[in-house]
């Protein structure tokens, strides 16, 4: 049973998104009795049923775009309750079994973000429960791409993205993060195609259609994951790989040319990758996120296919969730940062180590940035910018802002920096190993910090100040900020340009993304057309293949009126899914009345392009949808 002090039990008290909360008191160190962080976004009731396995057999119809089949839960009633619930969202269901003989079920009232649940009669001793199924038009995990949607344009293509709560679109299942089970799975799809899920994987089609995938080792539902389409593979190392469209494998494949070493250098770090293989499976361009963790094949967006492996710290973060979110995974999406703000941290980590100290530097200067802007957007005062939330009644995804993110990982590093390296890594290798397949409440983490480092040091916990880190809003005054050395030479360069000087003179030679990010974003905000023309002819920004820097480029050509970049802009837009370049670039032409009515013209035009949870988001920014 893990120690916890008195204070973390007061934050257990509700946390209104709305109302400012008291300050709580960490001096007072006492051990008391954990207590059962509580999922308000699953309405399965599997602290009262445990679901120990999932036998899955579905088939993959790509022309109808509908998953069918069933799901068999091995079960324990372990509290003797009379009704299972399952959380499910825009699902059909066909029949229910338990223990092999059919029963009368009942669905819930439908509830905004969660679905309805699946009430299941069961016995005392129930040990199966089967749910025949198949998906809505509305399932929230899928995006359904015809061929001219995928890079190679000759074969529809089907993914799913179950985080945050969407996996019970596609899978009858207690969908919450803090509930883990194995699985098997037996997935029929249309021959000459490939399946790839979170699990064991081919490396090769199957003649047949049918592919047999095992998971041993418990997760959670946000990290179940299924692909079908033109799929091909390619090894980098024994233990790592990367799948791909035929059209695009050799160039992932070089891409990710230093991920073996990635993985040997995280292991360095923070002990023994606990997954077998690790593989990327790169997606067609509509995948709405940089990259999804899934355990043994993260899921990556194009969009890091730069053609110079530039962008490659993505896989670092997706690498480092394989200790931080899947070995030791957030309770509930209340507690989110625990697996996003440990991420980033690890993720700097590694990249210090492969690339050198400025180089990570320069990765926590522009979080910092990204922090600023997130703050100023979600309000300075707002619970929203706590580290633990409260996102009862909400879409979790509400949480899902760079405040876990940054401001997480700039804890930890305040952390690391009072209590020195070596010691806080320690502390890392031991959590991680200590939490291993297991979940963990923001108060857990509390109690484990104060009694494995903190150790009621009173002066320490004085400096630190977590209180106002974790449940106080905006940037605490006590937030580290990285050297500067590099960009201070970026900016140097860049005050040259603008007093005057030739871009086509600085002294730019050798730049990373992230140098040339940093020389973008403190551009004045009224740069005219010709110095954009300027830009342009000296670095070729409009036709450039850095989907970081492309972005970052049209959102400043749509605010100078720089109409040159226009055509590009739109084709971007055609081919690119991804919410972090969408939603800048859409928000920034919906700033004035001609370049709204631009907007609503592109979106309109490429809606179907983008992922249903991307079409949310922008049905809502662009179109003014509720």
């Amino acid at each position: 049973m893990i120690k916890r002090s008195a204070l973390v039990l007061l934050s257990l008290v509700a946390l209104n998104a709305c109302e400012p909360k008291p300050q709580r008191n960490i001096t007072n160190m006492e051990s008391t009795t954990p207590m059962t962080a509580k999922d308000v976004h699953t309405q399965s009731n599997a602290d009262e049923v445990t679901l120990s396995h999932l036998d899955l057999d579905i088939k993959v119809d790509l022309e109808k775009k509908q998953i069918s089949g069933c799901a068999l839960w091995t079960i324990d009633n372990k509290k003797k309750v009379k009704v299972l619930k399952l959380d499910t969202y825009d699902m059909i269901i066909d029949s229910v079994a338990v223990d092999g003989k059919q029963v009368a079920y009942k669905r819930g009232v439908v509830i905004p973000h969660l679905g309805s649940a699946l009430h299941i009669p069961i016995e005392m001793n129930s040990k199966q429960v089967m749910v025949c199924y198949k998906t809505g038009p509305k399932a929230r995990a899928l995006q359904w791409l015809d061929p001219q949607q995928t890079h190679d344009k000759k074969f529809p293509f089907l993914y799913t993205q179950s985080e945050s709560i969407y996996a019970r679109s596609w899978i009858p299942c207690p969908d919450g993060p803090g509930i883990r089970y194995t699985y098997s799975a037996r997935v029929t799809v249309p021959k000459g195609l490939m399946a790839l899920m979170s699990a064991e994987n081919p490396q090769q089609v199957s003649d047949s259609g049918i592919y047999h995938f095992k998971m041993e080792t418990p997760v959670p539902a946000y990290l179940m994951a299924l692909a079908v389409g033109d799929i091909t593979f390619k090894g980098i190392d024994n233990r790592t790989g990367v799948y791909a469209e035929p059209g695009m494998i050799e160039k992932v494949r070089y891409e990710f040319e230093d991920v073996g070493k990635m993985v040997t250098t995280a292991e360095a770090l923070y002990g023994p990758y606990r997954w077998g293989r690790y593989d990327i499976v790169v997606l067609p361009p509509g995948f709405p996120i940089g990259g999804m963790e899934n355990p043994r094949l993260t899921f990556c967006t194009p969009t890091v296919i730069a053609g110079d492996r530039s962008l490659v710290t993505l896989i670092a973060h997706e690498l480092a969730h394989s200790w931080s979110g899947n070995l030791v995974t957030n309770a509930t999406w209340n507690d989110f940062w625990l697996n996003e703000g440990f991420t980033v941290y690890f993720e700097r980590r590694i990249m210090e180590q492969m690339m050198g100290r400025t180089y990570a530097d320069m990765l926590w200067e522009l979080g910092y940035q990204d922090l600023q802007t997130a703050v100023n957007d979600i309000g300075p005062s707002s619970n929203d910018t706590w580290l633990k939330l409260s996102l009862e009644g909400r879409d979790p995804d509400d949480g899902l802002t760079d405040i876990a993110y940054e401001k997480g990982s700039l804890l930890l590093e305040l952390i690391e920096q009072n209590v020195g390296r070596a010691k806080f890594d320690k502390f890392l290798a031991d959590y991680f190993k200590d939490h291993a397949f297991k979940t963990i409440a923001t108060e857990e983490f509390l109690s484990y910090l104060n009694a494995n480092l903190i150790n009621g040091d009173t002066a320490l916990i004085n400096k630190i100040n977590i209180n106002a880190w974790v449940y106080g809003p905006g940037i605490p005054a006590n937030c580290p900020r990285a050297a500067q050395e590099r960009f201070m030479k970026v900016d140097a360069e860049r005050k040259k340009f603008e007093q005057g000087a030739n871009p086509a003179q600085l002294a730019t030679t050798g730049w990373t993304t992230h140098e040339w990010l940093q020389f973008l974003r403190k551009m004045p905000l009224t740069l005219t057309i010709a110095q954009m023309k300027l830009l342009d002819d000296a670095y070729q920004f409009t036709n450039s293949d850095n989907s970081e820097i492309a972005d970052l480029w049209f959102v400043m050509a749509v605010r100078a009126n720089y109409k040159a970049a226009y055509p590009a802009m739109e084709q971007f837009l055609s081919t690119v899914g991804r919410r972090k370049f969408l939603q800048p670039l859409y928000g920034e032409m919906m700033k004035t009345p001609t370049n709204t009515e631009m907007a609503r013209q592109l979106f309109i035009k490429y809606r179907g392009n983008y992922h249903p949870l991307a079409q949310e988001t922008l049905d809502k920014m662009v179109l003014g949808k509720k």
